[in-house]
């Protein structure tokens, strides 16, 4: 194909996907990029090729075993130059997609050279196909692609291998032709009498029996040459086809199929070899002996990184819960292979008619075949068939067979016109039906039942299958009118495919857009799913509702349970949280975030023994076979460190000294322990062990330098210690490091406050009330500050503001009476005093006060109010 014809085929490509540059991130992208350890530099890089695509060592008993390290480095290489910016993340899968549509023109173009219309349509197809929408506007999808352009230039140098091995064996026979010619000329010239001409002719300018034989033997030299650099040069690509092979299925697992699609090519592309001549190959191994060795190095190489990817993953399988895949936890074997059998075709329908797509096909979204008189078998046995009808036409009846010679015909190239269709036939089983063989459950169970990603590859064949019909079609029109309406036909179909891409780009733009997309095919999971977005942007009652709706469809989804929970506590609906989260631990037992947000919500209750229960049970669940090890571990410790904060807020300072210390011991490397050291400092503080205390907040420090409640904590400590001038130092690098946190200037002006500095005091209590002016501790001590600082008009509005808050507390309402008193407003100062008395009537101190405002109003001639 012409350059500008690829570069159409890519244009395309690029301009149909601009609408997912701005795309955020969705669905399985957060895990795999933004809580993945792996993703972010502190990891070590050779981490990266031990643990699964999720950050979790694939030894480890939970491991999803998805193994594919060079897309989490291509993760790892956005995060250098843009960290979370999806943009360059999307910009990444747009140009992979851009390359691997140019590869695959390249490679139409090698198949048909002369079916110009063939080796634009296909790729044009695959450059506008709508199931490739996942796989390149959702970020995790780069795997396949990644895996897609690897398995291309594998193919290609393959092809490339092919040739060259074939113009090499054809340059060796020319040679010894040409020995052989040279040699009988130098014996007919010394028994002759043959003129210089005459011997020219035969001995290739030389006139005498000498002269040829030199002149033959260079010849000779010459050829073995360039045969012999032939041959590097085909070992070149063989080697570059293995490797391309291997970075392949470190992309994504499926790319070890490459070195299958490379053998298919050699065998029934290139050697033209039929099925029932491969026993006899088989034993007579002499015959294509080239073709034999490569296979056999194509197989080794196979077996090899079949072996060490069993080696680096344990030679253990993944375990998946029964919704991921449904039919293979079904205990029907029928049921199970006739579901299994109608997969594939459905996969098949979603390539050919990609109408309805969906972010996740899992739980019931294709319900099991369950019966014989299912209609679904029908198109089970319409595709096998099919399959097979493909098979015994281009696999069996060669137009061109052997004819009892047996010799094989050789091509040199693709140049011979009248099997490109043979060709191009065969080269799409090949990529339709290897590819997605390790998804169809027949050597393993896989963790879904349809995955649109998935179908990146094998779309290639579809691809190749519909352009050459199109190509039939146009060499068997007659008329130009009927070429026009198939130039018509081809271009509304690319328009369609065109405008469905576009359109599910737009769904996988957001995740709320994508999960509402999904509705109609999983609801379970598009609800449980849009709910968790509807909360995030404070559509609370949508996001119960769409909780609620979830739980319809299928009511023993722990997850939902379980942000319902967080929903309602939230809310502060802790009889409706505790009630959604004990249903999320009877689904999921072990479901270690349940267990802890129980404990939270019973300790905010004051149910302490039920919450030190439930804390303890949690420290102790069991993590092997959970997905995610890393958060299950951290949570447990995150419970031991809740269950230490109970015992301190009781006062039994030593009992959290001792849960602190076991959580310390117990917590695993990738635990961030600055608060847990904080609280061990704190703890020893209120035992006046100062000295432990400054170790372990100094610990916390060392940790996270910019640690902000170690650097006030510790502050705190330094000032009881009577080193003020350290604390003041310590309080100012926390209002350095968080100027905006109320937090810092409340403990900053409390002590400036105790160093009777209050007018420094009162000015950042008033800052951390303007950060925070809904905290009635922070408010009421920035009046109190003001007031010692002489500043009673300010305090009288933070008064004020405090009587707001809290409306129902006597003891705003006097301490505003008392400012009012102050600042001579006696008749409002007299109402706030009788509303602090009808909230308590026996406070002496109101009653005291109260006295003196009546005694000083009729000093004044003024009546009291009665």
């Amino acid at each position: 194909m012409e350059a500008p014809l690829i570069l159409t085929c890519c244009l395309a490509a690029l301009l149909l996907y601009s609408n997912t540059l701005h795309a955020q991130f969705a669905y399985d992208d957060s895990r795999a990029i933004k809580t993945n350890p792996d993703v972010l530099p502190s990891t070590p890089i050779l981490q990266l090729f031990w643990n699964d695509f999720w950050g979790t060592p694939l030894t480890h008993s939970g491991s999803h075993k998805s193994y594919r390290p060079l897309t989490v480095l291509s993760f790892r290489l956005n995060y250098a130059l843009a960290e979370f910016e999806p943009f360059a993340y999307h910009i990444t899968n747009v140009i992979l997609h851009v390359i691997a549509t140019g590869l695959f023109a390249v490679l139409t173009s090698l198949l048909a050279p002369n079916a110009r219309l063939f080796s634009f349509t296909a790729p044009l197809l695959f450059a506008a196909h709508p199931i490739h929408s996942e796989a390149v506007s959702g970020v995790v999808g780069r795997a396949d692609v990644g895996a897609a352009i690897f398995l291309l230039l594998a193919l290609l140098s393959y092809i490339q291998y092919c040739k060259k091995s074939s113009i090499n064996g054809h340059s060796n026979a020319t040679s010894t032709a040409y020995y052989s010619s040279a040699a009988a000329a130098a014996g007919a010239a010394a028994s002759s009498s043959k003129s210089f001409s005459s011997a020219a002719s035969a001995n290739a300018s030389s006139s005498s029996s000498s002269s040829g034989a030199v002149g033959g033997c260079g010849g000779v030299v010459t050829t073995a040459v360039i045969g012999a650099s032939r041959a590097c040069s085909s070992k070149l690509y063989l080697s570059l086809a293995v490797l391309f092979s291997a970075l392949s299925m470190l992309t994504k697992e499926l790319g070890i199929t490459a070195l299958a699609v490379c053998a298919a090519h050699h065998i029934f592309v290139h050697a033209k070899i039929r099925l029932k001549d491969l026993p006899s190959l088989i034993w007579d191994k002499r015959q294509h002996q080239q073709l034999w060795s490569a296979v056999a190095v194509l197989a080794a190489s196979g077996a090899l990184l079949l072996g060490a990817r069993l080696v680096i993953m344990g030679a253990l399988p993944p375990e998946f819960a029964p919704a991921d895949n449904p039919a293979a936890d079904c205990d029907s074997a029928m049921v199970r292979g006739l579901t299994f059998l109608f997969l594939p075709a459905f996969n098949l329908w979603l390539l050919l008619c990609p109408a309805t797509l969906s972010f996740d096909w899992s739980m019931e979204a294709v319900p099991l075949v369950t019966t014989l008189a299912d209609p679904r078998n029908l198109a089970s046995l319409s595709l096998y068939g099919g399959l097979a009808a493909l098979c015994l036409t281009y696999l069996t009846g060669w137009r061109r067979p052997w004819g009892g010679s047996g010799v094989l015909p050789r091509r040199l190239g693709f140049d011979d016109s009248s099997n490109a269709g043979d060709d191009v036939v065969i080269l799409a089983l090949a990529l339709l039906v290897l590819p997605f063989l390790p998804a169809t459950n027949l050597f393993f169970y896989v963790g879904f039942v349809v995955a649109e990603r998935i179908l990146y590859i094998p779309s290639m064949g579809v691809c190749l299958l519909v352009s050459w019909g199109i190509h039939v079609l146009h060499l068997r029109a007659r008329s130009t009118r009927t070429r026009r309406l198939l130039y018509a036909a081809v271009a509304i179909l690319f328009v369609l495919f065109a405008a469905r891409t576009w359109r599910r780009n737009q769904d996988w733009s957001t995740e709320e857009n994508l999960y509402r997309s999904g509705i109609p095919i999983n609801p379970p999971k598009a609800f449980g799913n849009l709910a968790n977005i509807l909360s995030s942007q404070g559509k609370k009652e949508e996001a119960e509702w769409a909780y609620k709706k979830a739980l319809s469809y299928r009511s023993n989804m722990a997850d939902v349970h379980y942000n319902l929970g967080i929903l309602f506590q939230e809310q502060k609906r802790y009889e409706e949280s505790i009630h959604e989260y004990r249903l999320a631990i009877q689904f999921r037992p072990r479901m270690a975030m349940a267990h802890l947000n129980l404990g939270l919500v019973l300790g905010l209750l004051s149910r302490k023994d039920e919450a030190i229960e439930v804390y303890r049970q949690c420290s102790q669940l069991d993590g092997s076979g959970l997905k995610d090890p890393r958060t299950h571990e951290a949570t447990k410790i995150s419970a031991l460190f809740n269950l230490g904060r109970l015992y301190a807020d009781d006062g039994q300072y030593e009992k959290a000294i001792q849960v602190y210390m076991e959580a310390v011991d117990k917590m695993p490397a990738h635990y961030l322990p600055q608060s847990l050291y904080n609280m061990l400092g704190e703890a020893y503080f209120k035992l006046e062990n100062l000295e432990e205390a400054e170790r372990w907040y100094l610990k916390a420090l060392r940790v996270k330098a910019d640690h902000v409640p170690a650097h006030l904590t510790y502050g705190k400590l330094l000032a009881r210690m009577n080193r003020g001038s350290e604390a003041e130092e310590w309080f100012r690098k926390a209002l350095v490091l968080a100027p905006k946190d109320s937090s810092v200037h409340q403990h900053y002006g409390q002590f400036l406050s105790e160093s009777d500095r209050h007018v420094e005091a009162a000015d950042h209590y008033v800052q951390a009330a303007v950060i925070a002016p809904s905290e009635y501790e922070i408010v009421i001590n920035a009046a109190n500050t003001l007031r010692q600082a002489g500043k009673n008009r300010e305090a009288e509005h933070y008064y004020r503001l405090a009587v707001s808050i809290r409306p129902l507390d006597a003891t705003s309402h006097m301490n505003l009476g008392a400012m009012l008193h102050v600042n001579g407003k006696l008749h409002e100062a007299e109402a706030s005093y009788l509303e602090a008395l009808r909230l308590k009537p026996d406070d002496s101190i109101t009653r005291t006060n109260l006295q003196k405002l009546r005694h000083l109003l009729v000093k004044k001639g003024i009546s009291p109010t009665r």
